[in-house]
C-alpha cells in the first residue's frame, strides 16, 4: 500500500578531503535527519571526500567500512540515508555512486552524465554508470540522480516512466557566475519535465564551514531546494551549512499529471 506522504531531510553540508572526518559528518547528519522524523535522509554527493581529491586514493566497494558504518546507523535508526560515495572501477577509475542504505537496501546509483563541462573532467577519474535508478519505500517509487544529471531531462522522464514520484537530485555542484540560478532553475524545470517532487540536497560552500578546498576549480554552493510537481520552489536553503525538512504529498504528483500531462502528450522519444 503506497503512503500518501513521504517525509525527507536533506542535510546541506560540506566535506573534506579525509574520509574518516566526513564519516563522522555523515553519521551527525543522519541523526539529526532521523531525530527530525525523516524517512529518507538525504546527504551531497561526493560526502566520502570532496571534489578536487584524487577519488580513486579513496574509493571503496559498498560493502567496505565506510559505507557498511552508515549502513547500520541507518537501521538503527529506521532511515534510508542517501549518500554520495566513490567505488573503485576496473579501468583505475572509480564509480560516483549514491549510496541508498538502510532497512531492506544497501545498494546504489552510479552517476550517468558526467562532468565534463566548464573546463573539468570528471570523466578522466570517473567510469559512466548508463542505468537509471529507481528504488521503493513505503510504497512510493523514488528515483535518483547526480549533479550534472539535472541538466538531462531525458533521464528525468526515464525515472517517472518507471514509477518514480519523488526525484532526489544529491549534487557538488560547481561555483562561479549564474551557477546559482542555472541549479535552482533546472531543478525546476526537472520537476515540470517530468512532473514529480524534485528534492535537491548540494554541498555547502565549503567557505561557511571554514573547509579548505584543494585547489582548482570550487565545488558547493548550497541552495538545497524542494520542488513541487508544477515547478514551484517551495523551500529553498542559503549556501551555509543547514537542514531542509519536507513532507511531500504524493497525490499531488497525480493532481499534477491531470492537470499537465505532459508525459503522456509525448510525441518523441517514446514508443508506439
Amino acid at each position: 500500500m503506497s503512503s500518501e506522504s513521504l517525509s525527507i531531510s536533506v542535510q546541506q553540508f560540506a566535506t573534506t578531503v579525509n574520509p574518516a572526518q566526513n564519516l563522522e559528518l555523515v553519521l551527525d547528519a543522519v541523526r539529526r535527519g532521523a531525530a527530525a522524523g525523516a524517512r529518507i535522509v538525504v546527504l551531497p554527493e561526493a560526502s566520502l571526500v570532496r571534489f578536487g581529491a584524487a577519488p580513486a586514493a579513496h574509493a571503496e566497494p559498498i560493502d567496505g567500512p565506510w559505507a557498511s558504518a552508515i549502513q547500520q546507523l541507518a537501521k538503527d535508526l529506521s532511515v534510508i540515508v542517501l549518500v554520495g560515495t566513490f567505488q573503485p572501477a576496473a579501468d583505475g577509475r572509480v564509480r560516483n555512486t549514491i549510496l541508498v542504505t538502510g532497512e531492506n537496501i544497501h545498494s546504489g546509483y552510479d552517476k550517468i552524465h558526467l562532468y565534463d563541462a566548464y573546463g573539468f573532467s570528471e570523466s578522466a577519474d570517473v567510469e559512466p554508470g548508463n542505468e537509471p535508478f529507481t528504488f521503493e519505500v513505503d510504497g512510493v517509487t523514488v528515483g535518483v540522480a547526480t549533479c550534472y544529471d539535472v541538466r538531462f531531462p531525458e533521464l528525468f522522464r526515464e525515472l517517472a516512466d518507471r514509477g518514480a514520484q519523488v526525484i532526489i537530485v544529491t549534487a557538488h555542484w560547481g561555483a562561479g557566475d549564474g551557477k546559482i540560478d542555472a541549479w535552482r532553475l533546472l531543478n525546476q524545470a526537472r520537476a515540470i519535465d517530468s512532473t514529480t517532487w524534485v528534492v535537491a540536497c548540494d554541498q555547502a560552500d565549503a567557505s561557511t564551514a571554514g573547509i579548505q578546498e584543494p585547489a582548482g576549480p570550487r565545488f558547493g554552493v548550497g541552495h538545497s531546494l524542494v520542488v513541487s510537481p508544477m515547478g514551484v520552489v517551495l523551500q529553498e536553503l542559503d549556501e551555509k551549512v543547514g537542514q531542509l525538512d519536507v513532507t511531500v504529498d504524493v497525490a499531488a504528483v497525480e493532481k499534477a499529471r491531470q492537470v499537465i500531462p505532459v508525459l503522456a502528450n509525448r510525441r518523441l522519444g517514446v514508443a508506439v
